[in-house]
């Protein structure tokens, strides 16, 4: 009995799962259907009134009409428009003369137009309704992507905290990371700022993000940031440029090499004599000279060592020396030093950013 109970239990999950299937693939995706359903309901809040006006004014066809722009391609909106246009004079027409009223008939008409023109922009760029802010939150899912970290040794961990300005969705800082080099024994991550913010740098974080990830690992460490600096060059933005740092750490014998392009310094936490140390590179900003040499730096993460990385925005403030706010960013990791900085990316970032009207970010790599 109980065997039968849970075959039809399958059997129903099975076709509940198709129907969802069918319903998203294919039939909430046809216009055909999606129109049939609008032009039902614009019938329908033409109706209601005539029950009860005080309830259900002629207004309420602005319903169908926002609904339509987020779902319909043009030339079917154009359609359930001047189906709503036609139930408006067939209500003003069986109805008392000041029923639709004129104040009524521009409420419609405004909210019409707004998004008539609202639909009309997601056209042009080959974006059919909401599928437009579906595409972006998948580049910037994608772009999340990008800054996953491989899986690492036991020994080793390491964290990534972004936080972008305003608390928007994008964020011009973004990190890429691969252990594609030698065996999988050499760990890369770069951290990119892109000039400007928010959502004005995140449509190009999107594309350097996907362009540099590809250069990562599939270069030397050395010929990254000149490889990048080139492909920025190329692209002839007025805006173009970005400061990255670089960091090419070896899992088994804990040295690293740090090369950066305009970028605020690294910091080491050196367990064995408790002390942070600035580990600073030089090199251009990447997109502005052709050919810059990029100078690295080198050390050792020896056991309980951290290395951290971080953007201006955690440190600078309009006015103030940088250094300051390096100063202020050690202070705030060194107080993670008895807690062997667990989840120190994050803390750090949400504890010692400078200017919450930037884009912050933070990487914090350990070794146990």
């Amino acid at each position: 009995m109980a065997d039968t109970r849970g075959s039809h239990s399958r059997r129903f999950a099975r076709r509940a799962s198709k129907l969802a299937r069918w319903l998203r693939h294919t039939l909430l995706p046809s216009d055909r259907f999606v129109l049939v359903v609008l032009l039902a309901a614009v019938t329908v809040c033409g109706l209601l009134p005539t029950l009860d006006g005080s309830w259900f004014p002629a207004t309420t066809v602005v319903v169908p009409v926002v609904i339509g722009a987020l779902v319909l391609r043009m030339r079917t909106l154009l359609l359930l428009y001047a189906a709503v246009a036609g139930v408006l004079a067939a209500e003003d027409h069986a109805r008392e003369p000041d029923h639709v009223t004129p104040g009524a008939v521009a409420v419609v008409a405004a909210v019409a137009f707004v998004m008539l023109f609202m639909a009309r922009k997601r056209t042009r760029l080959g974006l059919q309704g909401t599928r437009g802010e579906t595409m972006l939150f998948d580049l910037r899912d994608r772009l999340r992507a990008h800054g996953l970290v491989p899986e690492l040794p036991p020994q080793w961990h390491a964290d990534v905290a972004l936080r972008p300005a305003g608390g928007q969705a994008f964020s011009g800082d973004f990190v890429i990371a691969t252990r594609g080099r030698r065996g999988g024994r050499t760990l890369e991550i770069a951290l990119v700022d892109v000039s400007g913010k928010g959502l004005d740098a995140g449509t190009r974080a999107l594309l350097l993000s996907g362009a540099f990830g590809g250069l990562l690992g599939s270069l030397p460490p050395r010929g990254f940031l000149p490889a990048a600096n080139d492909y920025l060059l190329r692209q002839g933005w007025s805006e173009g440029f970005a400061t990255a740092v670089h960091v090419a750490v070896d899992l088994e014998t804990g040295e690293y090499e740090l090369l950066s392009a305009g970028h605020p310094p690294g910091v080491h936490w050196v367990a064995a004599s408790g002390l942070w140390e600035i580990r600073e590179a030089e090199g251009p900003l990447l997109g502005v000279i052709p050919g810059a040499a990029f100078d690295g730096v080198t050390g050792v993460l020896g056991p309980g060592d951290a290395l951290l990385l971080f953007t201006d925005g955690m440190v600078e403030v309009p006015g103030q020396d940088i250094s300051l706010g390096i100063d202020r960013l050690i202070g705030e990791a060194d107080k993670l030093v008895a807690d062997d900085f667990k989840d120190g990316a994050r803390r750090i970032a949400d504890s010692a950013a400078a200017n919450i009207s930037d884009d912050c970010a933070v990487i914090m790599i350990r070794r146990h």
